[in-house]
């Protein structure tokens, strides 16, 4: 698969901010990935960075542990040539995404009724071998029926009942807005009433197309476009309780989940990428696009969310999102909790991308 021309190699010294980034952070999150490929690689996106142009980097990342920002910096300089992901707009955009953690009960209650689901036994993987006749191409999951497959339930489906009294119950929350971001963030920490701590990550979706309620409110004229955020958009629904259901049901896309252990409290879900988030450096892509583990420079200096400086920062593909689309389009994960959230919900600037790609792909496209 030949490299994309959007790629266009510049050297570090073009990096705005390079040298004073603490490169550490993010050595240690390409690491995790470089040990997870031993078992399973990861798909090369259809830009044309092959995964087995990360053999090296990753063979020395896993032999070596480096001690500080300064030998992590030389690793990346060593093993990656930069490259800017050319985009029509002259630029990318960013937004953010975090782990909520929530109180939950095990058992519902008055208090606690809005229920995570886990991934129904109906609930099928759809693709070109087994999609039926005009099932829509979009759809990845689908509802295996007596007759056949057919497209699952969506969102306002289910929450009116159609999987109720099928077991499915993870946990139950006070809130369906609270719920409701958790699917939009695909994983939550949930402080059980017992007090003890579980995590719940994605384990599959209805398939429909996510519809995101912020330009839902701004279609309809509730909420400035450029003032949409997620506490804007809680803020609004909080304020409207009469009209929760027409606007959450838009977006039609419903999430299920699986439990996972909190290994580590200062790293977030295990993501699509397979290895634990790291905030602040882990970021979401495009994964048609993109190789999972590429490092991507991110200059967005008008973004001061991240600790109130420019953020020029280098950060790892370890996740994706479906409202993730386009070469140079990224979702920053701020970590988990409610200090995270005011960060993460915040998020939303011009960016310019710049993929480290390994020296072996861009010295053989040469």
């Amino acid at each position: 698969m030949p490299l994309s021309p959007l790629f266009r190699p510049v050297s570090f010294s073009d990096l705005p901010g390079w040298a004073n980034d603490d490169h550490l952070p993010a050595f240690e999150a390409f690491r995790r990935s470089a040990f997870h490929v031993l078992s399973k690689p990861y798909r090369t996106g259809s830009l044309g960075v092959g995964f087995e142009s990360f053999a090296a980097a990753y063979s020395d990342s896993r032999e070596t542990p480096v001690p500080d920002g300064g030998a992590a910096r030389r690793f990346f300089e060593r093993h990656f040539v930069p490259a800017r992901v050319s985009v029509e707009t002259g630029a990318g955009f960013v937004t953010g995404f975090y782990e909520p953690v929530v109180k939950a009960s095990a058992a519902r209650t008055e208090t606690f009724a809005v229920p995570l689901l886990r991934r129904p036994d109906d609930l099928v993987d759809v693709d070109d071998t087994n999609r039926p006749p005009g099932m829509d191409p979009y759809l990845a999951f689908g509802r295996r029926t007596g007759t056949g497959t057919v497209e699952y339930h969506d969102r306002p489906a289910i929450e009116r009942g159609a999987l109720k009294d099928r077991g499915l119950e993870i946990a139950w929350l006070e809130s369906r807005v609270d719920a409701f971001f958790i699917h939009v963030q695909g994983a939550a920490r949930l402080e059980m009433t017992d007090g003890s701590t579980k995590r719940v990550t994605y384990a599959a979706k209805s398939g429909q197309r996510f519809t995101g309620i912020g330009r839902v409110l701004a279609d309809l004229g509730e909420i400035p476009l450029a003032e949409v955020t997620m506490q804007s958009i809680r803020a609004w629904l909080a304020t409207n309780p009469g009209r929760v259901d027409e606007i959450l049901w838009k977006n039609r896309s419903y999430i299920f989940f699986r439990e996972a252990a909190v290994e580590n409290a200062g790293l977030g879900p295990v993501a699509a990428a397979k290895v634990p988030l790291t905030p602040g450096r882990s970021l979401a892509v495009d994964r048609l696009l993109h190789t999972f583990g590429t490092p991507f420079y991110i200059d967005a200096p008008s973004l001061m969310a991240f600790g109130g400086t420019e953020f020029r920062r280098l950060m790892i593909a370890q996740d994706t999102g479906s409202a993730i689309t386009g070469p140079a389009r990224g979702d920053l994960f701020a970590g988990s909790g409610d200090a995270a959230g005011e960060i993460a919900g915040v998020v939303r600037s011009e960016a310019d991308f710049y993929a480290l790609l390994p020296k072996p792909l861009v010295e053989a496209a040469r």
